[in-house]
């Protein structure tokens, strides 16, 4: 065995508390290397002569990628204590992995064990249970529907008359987003995430002038708060966009720095290099990117911390909003999202907390900061393997894995999965219009772990390249939409509301990732179900073996039409077709 590439580290996602009685233990070894791992372990303190007591149980691989295997066992230590060491096997050798390295026996001093000093409960990772069972649905407010016309902007362009540009307006607002809630109930969307809703100068809004303010192109607080109840009357939730990194250029204690410069008593809100403080032809402040119009703020000083926080609380109280999302998380500093999460938990305890980062943000999902972020990992996969085309569907399922295994089970469940965004193109763009590789994606976020977004009119087949491209405005002509993509993505919502397997109450696993004709089987199954859906990203046809799977005779398949579920034995099949850009599913 390489010892080397065996590894655990006992904290975050190798070693972790999934609920008060539980603990999950992850073991990493190469690839193929490894025929069997086992998991020693025992109370510290229970000894009987002079021995300490252990016990034994066999790990289950739970993925591989290209480069390594990964092993996991669900434990109940007896007393929320303890310490452990994994025995790995390959039938010619048989090793003891602990804290100190490497044993041909089990070592007598239980020093020399990885060490779970005790399983508190106030330690324990808790997000939102209702995230786990939502389906998110992005709006950009202006570009939605625009209900009251009375609060148009000046210079508001009929709907959808001209493209989306960085500087122009179509007046979307809560009216027009509450004219449509029965078009997102039937679609059987259960969450709403709202780009920001705050005065602002641009049409994106992300430049703040006042975060205690609605922008008036979107109504008042009345309107906003009857918005929230009618939400919540039919099941929805509601999450705003909280741009806390930055503000907008006309924020007024930014431009009371502008007008008294070294004076101003807000000069260090923000981070100021020097004096006079100048946003042209280069600021001379730190920024979002190197934008001008968003300064950076300083959250690390109190005035700006209390004013913020005092934010997050007062949408929360007032009209009982049920999470945040958070603009450019990573680049504010811990101790602020520590106490912007005791705020908020205080107010709310099942509010709902989301941070975008890009990358990997373990540090911000230790259970004192954020209940989730923006799975942009599982959403390049996606789209690089099923739009694109440029990534081989072994190494997607490599990235699949890796996502699986980047953070602990119950962050996993509780994941944002978007497919795009105000910020990216559309998916179906991104597919050069290839909408049967917008169904594919559609199939594999609806069936993945996590809670997946939908960005707006994305379901109906709507395009749009990088931003602003993709803020149009939403599509309601009926006879313009793709209403066959809209009742396929109907359908896999309600089988994932109804169904647990096919939603969040189940595992996923890669089964098997073929480069040669492009395909990959993944399952997703709980103790005595199991369904395993073969997706075929290439353009011809393939004939799939799945005996080595799952046993046909035992089997049927879904099939997708005005029924939800149609069912039909496969016991006469030896092989399976799947059609190009196509797929099936079994259920077992």
């Amino acid at each position: 065995m390489l010892k080397e590439a065996i590894y655990h580290r006992p904290t975050n996602n190798f070693a972790y508390a999934y609920d008060e009685d539980t603990l999950h233990i992850t073991l990493r070894t190469k690839k193929e290397d490894v025929e069997s791992v086992s998991l020693i372990y025992g109370d510290p303190y229970e000894w009987e002569n002079d021995h300490c007591q252990y016990k034994m149980k066999t790990m289950r691989k739970t993925g591989s990628t290209s480069l390594f295997d990964y092993w996991f066992m669900e434990v109940n230590p007896d007393f929320h204590r303890m310490r452990y060491g994994f025995q790995c096997s390959n039938g010619e050798e048989c090793l003891i992995y602990t804290e100190r390295g490497f044993y041909d026996i089990p070592p007598a001093d239980t020093a020399f064990y990885f060490c779970f000093p005790y399983l508190n409960k106030a330690d324990v990772f808790t997000a939102p249970n209702w995230v786990k069972d939502t389906v998110w649905y992005q709006i950009f407010p202006e570009r939605f529907a625009n209900g009251d016309t009375s609060n148009d902007p000046e210079g508001t362009l009929p709907w959808d008359s001209a493209n989306p540009s960085i500087s122009n307006f179509f007046g979307g607002d809560f009216q027009g987003m509450m004219d449509n809630l029965n078009y997102l109930e039937d679609l059987g969307i259960t969450g709403i995430y709202l780009t920001p809703i705050f005065k602002a100068y641009s049409n994106h809004k992300y430049d703040t002038i006042d975060y205690m303010e609605i922008d008036p192109q979107f109504g008042d607080k009345e309107t906003f708060r009857q918005f929230v109840q009618e939400c919540h009357h039919r099941g929805i939730r509601v999450m705003l966009d909280a741009v806390f990194n930055h503000s907008g250029y006309y924020y007024k204690p930014f431009q009371d720095v502008l007008e008294n410069q070294e004076n101003s008593r807000y000069k260090d809100w923000f981070h100021l290099w020097d004096f006079p403080v100048k946003p042209e032809p280069k600021p001379n402040y730190d920024t979002f990117a190197f934008g001008g119009s968003m300064p950076k703020l300083n959250t690390e000083n109190p005035d700006v911390k209390n004013y913020l926080l005092n934010v997050a609380r007062y949408w929360i109280e007032e009209f009982d909003i049920d999470g945040w999302r958070l603009d450019v998380a990573n680049e504010v500093d811990h101790a602020f999202w520590r106490e912007f999460r005791q705020v908020v938990k205080e107010v709310k305890p099942d509010a709902y907390i989301l941070g975008e980062i890009w990358h990997d943000s373990m540090p911000w999902l230790q259970g004192d900061q954020f209940d989730a972020v923006m799975n942009y990992p599982f959403t390049n996969a996606a789209i690089e393997y099923f739009a694109k085309g440029q990534m081989s569907a072994r190494e997607f399922a490599d990235s699949l894995t890796e996502v699986l295994h980047m953070y602990p089970k119950n962050v996993n469940e509780v994941a944002f999965n978007l497919l795009d965004s105000h910020d990216t193109p559309r998916i179906l763009t991104l597919s050069n219009g290839e909408e049967a590789r917008a169904r594919l994606l559609f199939l594999f976020q609806l069936s993945f772990i996590g809670s997946p977004c939908i960005y707006y009119g994305d379901e109906i087949g709507m395009t749009g390249g990088q931003d602003p491209g993709c803020r149009a405005c939403m599509e309601w002509d009926e006879t313009k939409q793709n209403q066959d993509l809209f009742h396929f993505v109907r359908e896999l919502i309600h089988l994932r509301k109804t169904n647990p397997v096919f939603g969040n109450g189940s595992e996923f696993r890669v089964l098997e990732a073929n480069n040669e004709e492009n395909y990959i089987i993944y399952e997703k199954y709980q103790a005595n179900r199991r369904l395993v859906f073969v997706l075929n990203n290439s353009n011809l046809p393939i004939q799939v073996n799945l005996h080595s799977h799952l046993p046909l005779a035992n089997t049927k398949e879904w099939q997708f039409g005005e029924e939800r579920k149609i069912t039909k034995s496969l016991k006469d099949l030896t092989k399976l077709k799947v059609e190009a850009l196509s797929f099936r599913i079994l259920e077992q």
